[in-house]
């Protein structure tokens, strides 16, 4: 209804939980909530306190019996969320995961053809919808040759296209430039406004949605709620218990952990682009894309660079070209003799478990790089292959499992833990063969005030052991904490800052 708030769904949770089939512990319990027609709430809890899952099983997705089992009642409008066809629309942490078609348009269409809404409605709401999150392309654009924050939109899109009554919104600005932050935010405000759908949100970085939002909820990960109501008092009367369980309040901002100088003589080159271009292969092309050129950057031992730009630019191929993963595109790229180690200096050319030792890769999406069947496993995998012994190879996973707070969670799967906790694992895995050389894409993905810090000040120590590190972030908190250098990528040039 134009203008209205009546058009939402009513949600009731009475004594509900969840328990994932491979872990211990319910990833949720003891819930009991009320969450009118119309509301605009902002859900919070420190990583893995069970938001994602929540709304999970709101959309009617999170999987049959041998998944898990759930206890209690959870319905949306008296009906269990598998019976709401439609009712509900979800975009959830990885966008990887809902891009189903191979044109930007088609997938924009495809949850509404499955709800049978006739085609001249359905074309009319997909240029409308892509046009709402700022994704200003074609509708035969290929899905293949976007960025993730791209993809975050593309998802946006399918689901408001989708007109849904209850909007169920999974870090959806998380890897999202600056501008695209405020363009996803406004767009879910337009929508609310004219739809009147009720809102549950989740987001660590609690600033984008209080202007949004009139409720904020924090799961405990003990179970049940740990506080329910309006953002002042939720934020205000409660900001400094919230803040010590992890939720990221605006008043207790994070701090810069201090960092011992490396004397100038010890941080020997290890890393040198000269004229890199880079470029991605497009699918169905043999021909690379050059997304970006002209690059020149000198690493060395203990150099934090910070990769930035707007989503699309190539910060995540650039990533991928430095490990050695992509070949440049034009240019030069060469290893140091210290991190080339007695290898040829080109590290396209580095076999696997070359890279093991010198370059260690973490991808915006940490399912990508999951082999095992348990977190443990999944730490020890890079050790073995090393060919480490047994007694080393314990000793590396159980200081990474307590100093990244993931103990807990050492015999459940890799593809069961929450968003946070698997960007956490990916970043682990690559710490724990002590690369040279550390690239991350995204690494504060996902992750509550206290996980954050906790990664920052391993980064922190790592890096005044030696390490050279570069990121790809639009995390700003993040850039301000580690980063010597900020390498600013944009169309078709690159700014260097600081």
């Amino acid at each position: 209804m134009p203008g209205g708030r009546s058009g939402g769904a009513h949600v009731t949770a009475r004594g509900w939980g969840w328990r994932h089939a491979s872990r211990r512990a319910p990833a949720i319990s003891d819930l009991d909530l009320d969450i009118s027609p119309g509301e605009r709430v902002l859900l919070l809890g420190r990583s893995g306190a069970g938001k994602s899952t929540l709304i999970q099983a709101l959309a009617g997705v999170l999987g049959g019996d041998e998944e898990g089992d759930g206890v209690g009642e959870l319905l949306i409008d008296g009906h269990r969320p598998e019976s709401a066809r439609g009712e509900a629309g979800l975009v959830l942490q990885d966008p990887d995961s809902q891009v189903v078609l191979a044109r930007v348009g088609d997938d924009v269409a495809f949850a509404c053809e499955n709800l049978g809404v006739p085609r001249e409605e359905i074309w009319r709401r997909v240029p409308e919808a892509l046009a709402e999150v700022g994704l200003d392309l074609p509708l035969d654009h290929p899905t293949s040759t976007l960025s993730g924050g791209q993809k975050q939109r593309l998802a946006l899109a399918g689901v408001i296209a989708m007109r849904p009554r209850l909007l169920l919104l999974d870090e959806p600005t998380a890897n999202l430039d600056p501008e695209g932050v405020g363009e996803v935010r406004d767009a879910v405000g337009r929508v609310l406004e004219t739809s009147g759908a009720t809102l549950v949100v989740i987001e660590h970085r609690v600033a984008v949605w209080l202007d949004l939002v009139d409720r904020v909820i924090v799961l405990d990960a003990g179970g049940g709620l740990l506080a329910d109501g309006s953002p002042t008092e939720v934020l205000r009367d409660r900001g400094g218990q919230l803040a010590a369980a992890g939720v990221w309040v605006p008043d207790f901002p994070p701090h810069r952990p201090r960092r011992a100088p490396m004397p100038d003589g010890d941080r020997v080159p290890l890393l040198a682009a000269s004229g890199l271009a880079i470029g991605r292969v497009e699918f169905g092309r043999r021909v690379p894309t050059v997304v970006n050129s002209g690059i020149d950057l000198l690493v060395r031992s203990g150099d934090a660079v910070a990769i930035t730009g707007e989503n699309g630019v190539g910060k995540s191929t650039l990533a991928l070209t430095l490990s050695g993963l992509l070949k440049p595109a034009g240019g030069r790229l060469s290893a140091e003799a210290p991190l080339a180690a007695g290898l040829g200096d080109s590290p396209h050319r580095w076999r696997s478990k070359q890279l093991l030792t010198r370059v260690g890769m973490v991808f915006q999406d940490p399912e990508h790089q999951f082999l095992a069947s348990d977190v443990r496993a999944e730490l020890a995998v890079g050790l073995r292959a090393l060919g480490l012994p047994p007694g080393e190879v314990t000793e590396r996973v159980d200081e990474l499992l307590a100093r990244l707070d993931l103990g807990r969670l050492a015999g459940a799967n890799p593809f069961t833990l929450s968003g946070g906790e698997k960007r956490r694992l990916s970043v682990a895995t690559a710490l724990a063969t002590r690369p040279r050389l550390l690239l991350l894409d995204e690494p504060t993905f996902g992750q509550d005030s206290r996980t954050w810090q906790q990664l920052v000040d391993l980064l922190a120590e790592l890096l005044d052991e030696g390490i050279a590190l570069l990121a790809v972030t639009h995390d700003a908190d993040f850039v301000e904490a580690v980063a010597e250098r900020e390498l600013r990528l944009t169309a078709p040039v690159v700014e260097v800052l600081r």
